[in-house]
């Protein structure tokens, strides 16, 4: 039985590794090389390897399992990638293609779904008991993931938790996903700050946005935090009707107005399905940007 867990964040830009073990989740080691994606699919699966290589080399200890947090989806049927960013990965088999590199077992989730998995099993829900978590991923795009008893769920069609395209405006913005409206187009960070130049007239990044409506010197930045805070609300209440989690972790930079925690929590009471009463627990995440490499590598623990 493999004594260490590893595990790899294929990001855009860099590629992480690390090796913990097993028993005191003590961290072996870490390292980040850089993707290199632009130079195509082949070679970053060479890049993957020359990590991996680097890894073993330094530590004595070769893999037997490695998890993988992906910029996408593997679909279960048809074992190509999907709807990832780093666009050259779709359409092809990468875990087929990594078992066959590498020669050993291969574990594949969404970087959305390893965030919730990381802060659930080691993080800021580590402690709380929850049979259910669901991790948000609130940045330049709206994404989530679902884990229930300590283990992702990943769905039929490898979608579990995609709460970024459920339609929240119909008469919204254009999609890529081919939908108008979408979570990820109200109220990500840059569907905030096209909102408030929509409004305004103005540019301004949503943090000093958030400073402004706090100082109360900005009309505008104002009606875009409440604007925020509705939206969030009737969004992560379709979420709590559903599956009803213990614990919601909320990760990306949008998390970090801390309104989200308190107000916008507050404005669930309008949408959910229990008489007003919001008992869910709101978390901020505790791993930072470490949360895909770690839930990359939860994904091989047993």
């Amino acid at each position: 039985m493999q004594e260490y867990l590893w595990g790899v964040d294929l990001g855009g830009t860099k590629i992480e590794g690390i090796l913990i073990d097993k028993n005191s989740n003590e961290i072996l080691i870490r390292k980040r090389i850089a993707t290199e994606a632009a130079q195509g699919y082949q070679h970053i699966l060479e890049r993957i390897k020359i990590l991996i290589d680097l890894l073993a080399e330094e530590t004595g200890i070769k893999p037997t399992a490695v998890g993988f947090s992906t910029p996408g989806t593997l679909d279960p049927g048809l074992q190509l990638m999907k709807n990832c960013n780093t666009v050259c990965m779709n359409g092809q088999p990468m875990k087929k293609d990594l078992e066959n590199l590498l020669g050993i077992r291969i574990e594949m989730a969404n970087d959305a779904n390893c965030f919730a998995l990381a802060e659930a099993t080691m993080g800021a829900a580590k402690d709380k008991n929850a049979e259910v978590v669901f991790g948000v991923i609130m940045g330049t795009g709206v994404g989530g993931g679902v884990v229930v008893h300590g283990k992702v769920i990943n769905g039929k069609h490898g979608i579990g938790g995609e709460w970024g395209h459920n339609v929240l405006d119909v008469d919204g913005e254009d999609c890529y996903c081919g939908k108008k409206g979408c979570n990820e187009k109200v109220f990500a960070g840059p569907a905030l700050e096209k909102y408030y130049q929509k409004i305004s007239g103005a540019k301004k990044s949503l943090k000093d946005i958030n400073n402004d409506h706090l100082a109360g010197t900005d009309v505008f930045a104002s009606q875009t935090i409440d604007h925020l805070l509705t939206s969030f609300a009737r969004a992560i209440s379709s979420i709590i009707n559903v599956l009803d989690p213990e614990v919601i972790v909320l990760g990306g930079g949008v998390s970090n107005i801390d309104l989200l925690y308190t107000e916008g929590v507050k404005r669930i009471e309008n949408y959910i399905f229990n008489n007003r009463k919001v008992e869910t627990e709101f978390l901020k995440p505790l791993l930072g940007d470490s949360a895909g490499v770690f839930g990359a590598a939860e994904l091989v623990r047993n």
